[in-house]
C-alpha cells in the first residue's frame, strides 16, 4: 500500500460527513425559515384591516431589525468586515428584499385572500432558481425545471381573474412582483451569506424598515392602536427576522436554487393556516395547490 493511502480514505470520509452535516443543517434552517415566514402571511392579512400596507411593511422590518440588533448587542457579537465588492450585493438585497418586496406584498395582500397570496409566494422559489441558473450559472437538471414549470402553472391559475382585466389581476401581480424582488434579494444575499446571518438580517431590517416608515408617514399613514403595533412587531421579529436569519444560513449551505426549493414549504403552510383561520376553500386554490405540490 502506498504511503499515506491509509489516511486518504478516512480523510475523505470525514470530509463527506462534514458536508452531509452542513447540508442537513441547511435543510433544517430552510424549512424552519419557511414555516415562520408562511405563518406571517395570514396574520399580516388580519393586521391590514387596521394598518396601512406601506406602514405595515415598515413596522415588520423595523421590528425585525431592532430585535436582531439588540440580540447582537446582548451577545456582544462582532461586526463582520465586508469587502468593498460585497457592498453592492448587500445594498441591492436591502433595496429589493427589504424595501420594494414587502411593500408590494402588503399592497397585494390587502386585496387578496390570504390563502391565494400564500400560494402565490411559490413564485419566489421560481424566480430565485431562474436567476440563480440564468445569471449566476448554478447547476440544474430537467426534473427541477419541470417542477418549477408546474409551480408557475399554479401561479397562473391563482393570478387569472377570469377575464383579461388588469384591474382584477393587479393584486396578484403585486404579490408576484414581491416574489421577483425577493428572488433577486435571495441571489444577492447568497453572495454575502458567508458572513454572520444575524448581522445581515439586522442590517436589512434596520435600514429597510425605517425607510418604509418614513415613506408611509409622508404619504399620510397613521399608526394603529398599540395592540396592532405589538402584533405587527411580533410578526416582524419571527416571520421576517428569525426567518431571514435561518434562510441566510440555508443559502450559505445549499445555494440559492436549493434553498429556495426548501423554502417553498412556506406558501403551503401559510395557505393551510389561512383556511384554519376561516377563509373559504375555492377550486382555484385547490388546483393551484395541486400543481404547486407536484412541482
Amino acid at each position: 500500500m502506498p504511503t499515506g493511502a491509509s489516511d486518504a480514505v478516512p480523510g475523505r470520509t470525514a470530509a463527506a460527513m462534514t458536508q452531509r452535516v452542513r447540508l442537513h443543517a441547511g435543510v433544517v434552517a430552510g424549512l424552519g425559515a419557511a414555516v415562520l415566514f408562511g405563518a406571517g402571511t395570514p396574520v399580516a392579512k388580519l393586521l391590514l384591516g387596521q394598518t396601512d400596507p406601506w406602514l405595515l411593511a415598515g413596522l415588520l422590518y423595523t421590528a425585525s431589525g431592532v430585535a436582531l440588533g439588540l440580540w447582537r448587542l446582548l451577545r456582544r457579537s462582532a461586526r463582520p468586515r465586508l469587502a468593498r465588492r460585497e457592498l453592492v450585493p448587500l445594498g441591492g438585497a436591502v433595496l429589493f428584499g427589504g424595501v420594494l418586496g414587502p411593500v408590494l406584498m402588503m399592497l397585494g395582500l390587502a386585496h387578496l385572500p390570504a390563502g391565494d397570496a400564500s400560494l402565490l409566494l411559490n413564485a419566489e422559489a421560481l424566480f430565485t432558481a431562474l436567476i440563480a441558473w440564468l445569471v449566476f450559472k448554478e447547476a440544474t437538471d430537467a426534473r427541477i425545471v419541470l417542477g418549477f414549470v408546474l409551480i408557475a402553472g399554479g401561479a397562473v391559475v391563482l393570478s387569472w381573474p377570469g377575464e383579461p382585466q388588469v384591474a382584477d389581476a393587479w393584486p396578484s401581480l403585486a404579490v408576484l412582483g414581491a416574489c421577483l424582488c425577493w428572488g433577486i434579494d435571495n441571489n444577492l444575499t447568497r453572495q454575502v451569506a458567508h458572513h454572520d446571518a444575524g448581522w445581515l438580517a439586522a442590517v436589512k431590517g434596520g435600514v429597510a424598515g425605517p425607510v418604509n416608515l418614513v415613506i408611509a408617514f409622508a404619504l399620510g399613514a397613521q399608526l394603529p392602536g398599540l395592540p396592532a403595533v405589538a402584533a405587527a412587531a411580533a410578526v416582524g421579529v419571527f416571520s421576517y427576522g428569525v426567518s431571514l436569519v435561518l434562510f441566510i444560513k440555508a443559502l450559505g449551505a445549499l445555494g440559492s436554487a436549493r434553498a429556495g426549493a426548501y423554502f417553498a414549504v412556506a406558501p403551503f403552510f401559510g395557505a393551510l393556516l389561512a383556511l384554519l383561520l376561516g377563509e373559504p376553500f375555492t377550486w382555484t386554490l385547490g388546483v393551484a395547490a395541486a400543481l404547486m405540490a407536484a412541482g
